[in-house]
């Protein structure tokens, strides 16, 4: 591709949605995208108070688990079968699902049935925001897709900031109606479900020509058999132990799922869930592996930067929630630029190229936040970090669309959120074991170099019941940080001192991956932006393959690669 600037877009041809048309449909997809991310934000926030009220803490983990289990096996059958049986259909019956598993939440009466229940709506999760991007996809051409889909970056900022807020407050109310304050975090996602899915079924009308496919059961059954294991000890392994008997068969278990899974994509060929010649085109493997590694490197800092706020700060979830605004402010603002800019001159690699090297940047300088560092420099530290991540997500999945077959749509774009997520499952877990198991040595490293000021032998000398309570060492409890409230400065601070040094570990490590991002987007080739939306686009290749047939009405076989500008 030349330097020179690309060609402007063509006249709208008499086919295409107006922009009124697409705002309109937007405001469905977005509603649906908003119930998902919205979900996780608050149940993380509240899933202390949930176990205690339900007497399972110790089973609180298989909450999570649950839910991120049957959502990431379910991301890329449902790129799959809307590839077949068309979108719209799909996307309603991930709705149904996600609000009647969210009903049900809310009746649990333990954590496991809580967890069975999580897991169900986990299934409907899987396809709220992958269809919704893949929809996009079908109705805006490349060239304009940027632009639409910083709106999405803006739902998922927004469900950032309003999850800890909203699941703070509720998880802090006895009861709402004579109901229980926490089971109103789960029936908040009914209305919202139903009236996306009245928006949806009125205004989401997107033509679809069904071929007979066979579905990829096998494929899907041998995911499941590879992810499920590596999934349960990525959650679990740090309460198992990672060299433990049951971590080592689920590491074996999961291993010989994936290899059996490759080998049946090999034999399905084009049926397969994720047909492995996508691999062959260069931006689609090189999109995969980057949203692997920004998901893993990504889920890092966005965990560590709320434990941060919490437990070195002092701040409650909900303020927490609050103080995370510069990130959401830099990542919605960096999206925003960046969909206009690749409107108006058809580039985009340029932008995961920089984010990537902001998201390195950004993560180098906050492993340099100590305990008494201003949350103004913490804030500027965000920002960098959050502008990162405005500038990969969108643009890798705008790449990878358009790189592939407009029949591939659904399978790339949910490829892109199935690899994010797999990242950020696995990142969270290798990132939490990095921190708890080096906090320990660094707070008892830290009091050891307090007990020698005479501000802390004072405070000692003067409250022997709370150098009780600290633990041999000095080294307090992880799994409760809520003592830290009740000790006297003195004897508080080297606590925070530590677990921060561990944190700047974590940050650390995070930035060493995210230089394999950085790498990644280097290599991605810049393929010019179609200007005609999947729909067009498949059109014109069903008119290309048998001109005397008729118009095939978002038919979606096409030839292997698309058409792209000249």
């Amino acid at each position: 591709m030349s330097a020179s600037a690309a060609p402007a877009p063509p006249a709208r041809s008499s086919d295409e949605l107006t922009h009124k048309q697409i705002l309109t449909i937007l405001s469905g997809l977005m509603l649906g995208m908003f119930l998902a991310s919205l979900d996780q934000m608050i149940v993380s926030t509240a899933i202390r108070t949930i176990g205690d009220d339900l007497h399972g803490l110790a089973a609180q983990a298989w909450v999570t688990t649950a839910f991120l289990i049957t959502s990431t096996i379910a991301t890329p059958l449902y790129g799959k079968l809307s590839d077949i049986y068309g979108r719209k259909p799909l996307f309603l019956f991930a709705i149904t699902i996600f609000v009647i598993g969210s009903a049900l939440c809310g009746l649990s009466t333990s954590m496991y049935m809580l967890a069975a229940f999580r897991a169900f709506q986990g299934i409907g999760a899987g396809g709220l925001m992958s269809l919704a991007l893949a929809i996009i996809g079908d109705i805006i051409p490349p060239r304009e897709r940027a632009r639409y889909q910083g709106y999405f970056m803006a739902v998922f900022a927004t469900s950032s900031v309003l999850g800890p807020v909203v699941g703070g407050f509720l998880a802090g109310t006895n009861h709402i109606f004579g109901v229980t304050g926490w089971r109103w975090i789960f029936y908040i996602n009914v209305p919202i479900g139903i009236l996306a899915l009245v928006v949806v079924t009125k205004v989401l009308h997107v033509a679809h020509h069904r071929h007979e496919h066979r579905i990829d059961w096998w494929g899907a059954a041998t995911l499941a058999i590879g992810l499920v294991p590596l999934l349960i000890v990525a959650e679990q392994g740090q309460s198992w132990g990672w060299s433990s008997g049951a971590a080592f068969f689920c590491y074996v278990l999961g291993v010989l799922g994936l290899v059996a899974f490759v080998r049946v994509e090999s034999l399905m060929g084009d049926e397969a869930l994720i047909p492995l010649r996508l691999f062959r085109i260069g931006p689609f493997a090189v999109g995969s592996g980057q949203s692997f590694v920004i998901g893993v490197g990504m889920f890092g800092g966005m965990m560590s930067i709320p434990l941060y706020l919490q437990i070195v700060k002092g701040a409650s979830p909900t303020k927490a929630g609050l103080l995370v605004l510069p990130m959401v402010a830099g990542m919605m603002v960096a999206s925003l630029t960046a969909g206009q800019l690749t409107a108006r001159t058809g580039r985009y690699k340029i932008f995961p190229v920089i984010g990537s090297a902001m998201l390195v940047v950004g993560l180098l300088l906050l492993s340099t936040v100590h305990a008494d560092t201003s949350l103004v420099v913490t804030d500027l530290f965000m920002v960098v970090f959050g502008a990162g991540l405005g500038l990969n997500m969108q643009a890798m999945v705008l790449a990878m669309q358009n790189a592939v077959p407009p029949k591939d749509m659904g399978v790339a774009t949910s490829s892109t959120t199935f690899f994010r997520q797999v990242g950020g499952t696995l990142g969270a877990a290798v990132f939490l074991s990095i921190l708890f198991s080096s906090a320990g040595s660094k707070i008892k490293t830290a009091y050891d170099k307090a007990a020698e000021t005479p501000a802390f032998q004072q405070a000692a000398k003067a409250h022997p019941d709370q150098v009780k309570t600290l633990g041999l060492g000095g080294g307090g409890n992880l799994n409760d940080t809520s003592f830290l409230h009740s000790l006297d400065k003195a004897l508080a601070h080297p606590f925070l001192v530590g677990f921060s040094d561990a944190m700047d570990l974590v940050f650390l490590v995070g930035a060493g991956v995210l230089v394999i991002a950085f790498v990644l987007a280097l290599m991605l080739k810049e393929v010019p932006l179609r200007l005609v939306s999947g729909l067009q686009a498949a059109r014109e290749a069903a008119a290309a393959r048998d001109p005397d047939a008729p118009d095939a009405g978002g038919a979606t076989h096409d030839p292997e690669q698309p058409t792209l500008t000249r």
